[in-house]
């Protein structure tokens, strides 16, 4: 399959670019800039140089190829690119697997796919999209939700790891809000598994969500980071709105969601077997822990 990818040079992308190439796929990355082009060349992919807000150029784009996976998901991005790869895949019941998000859902200690939504005002602009696409007729468009992603040294749990440190005797490593809020979390070479699973198997209209069953607390992650760090005063809770000051406010209402999410869906439907370290391993003896000389 040739396979239309956005993001290709992105967190996730770096991820799913080599999985779709090992699963025998062909991949044509749609790219900013001639340096984004270099990468994606290097890494196997054919590169295509343009505007992602073009909706005639990704029209065209989508058109040419066998299925999309469309990882560069932004407002700006959305409010063009959906409408033109579903106008493209018209008819055709290509794949179209589109990028949702965990916070969709808002605090649940039990998200499934079809969970209230209840978003926080960072991700609220995501739901017209996602129905869009879910909502196409004659395309097969799925939408692949990942939890907070995690992998590699990179994403998200590094406002954990470089948290500032309170003055003191015994510093210690400041938690986003009082750390008892639950993080759904995937590792980032599970969740481009997902994707090709779902561009390959996935059913038209279908949500799945990406979490690889670890639901750790703040406090547990920031506990880790501090013990991986030698951060002698562990951790110290911060009050909301001086996370809210450090972080921004859109930010930390996300992050101060309290989350679990077991993916039992893809697994069932997909054969889907997330096995990547834990996200507490890696930033204790892992991609996120201080080198050791």
């Amino acid at each position: 399959m040739n396979v239309l990818l956005t993001g290709a040079t992105g967190f996730i992308g770096t991820s799913v670019l080599p999985r779709l190439l090992d699963e025998g796929h062909t991949v044509t990355a749609l790219v900013r800039d001639q340096d984004k082009a270099n990468a994606v060349q290097a890494a196997g992919a054919t590169p295509l140089v343009g505007d992602a807000g073009d909706a005639a150029f990704v029209q065209h784009a989508a058109q040419e190829a066998d299925g999309v996976i469309h990882l560069a998901s932004s407002r700006e991005v959305d409010a063009v690119l959906v409408p033109a790869v579903l106008a493209a895949l018209a008819g055709s019941d290509k794949p179209f697997v589109h990028t949702g998000g965990i916070w969709t859902y808002g605090s649940n200690d039990d998200i499934t796919e079809d969970a209230p939504a209840d978003p926080p005002a960072i991700t609220a602009w995501r739901t017209s999209g996602e129905g869009a696409v879910l909502g196409a007729a004659d395309v097969r468009g799925m939408v692949v939700v990942p939890s907070i992603v995690y992998g590699h040294g990179k994403g998200l749990p590094n406002l954990i790891v470089d948290a500032p440190r309170a003055d003191g005797a015994m510093p210690a490593l400041r938690l986003i809000g009082d750390g008892t809020q639950h993080w759904a979390t995937v590792h980032v070479d599970d969740l481009a598994a997902l994707y090709v699973l779902a561009l390959e198997h996935g059913s038209a209209g279908e949500r799945y969500i990406g979490a690889g069953g670890q639901n750790p607390t703040v406090r547990e992650l920031g506990e880790v980071a501090a013990q991986a760090a030698d951060v002698a005063g562990g951790v110290l809770p911060e009050p909301v709105e001086e996370t809210r000051s450090r972080l921004g406010a859109l930010l930390a209402d996300a992050l101060l969601l309290d989350q679990q999410a077991r993916g039992i869906k893809p697994r069932i439907d997909l054969g889907w077997e997330p096995n990547g370290p834990a996200l507490l391993e890696e930033l204790l003896v892992g991609s996120y822990a201080p080198a050791r000389v």
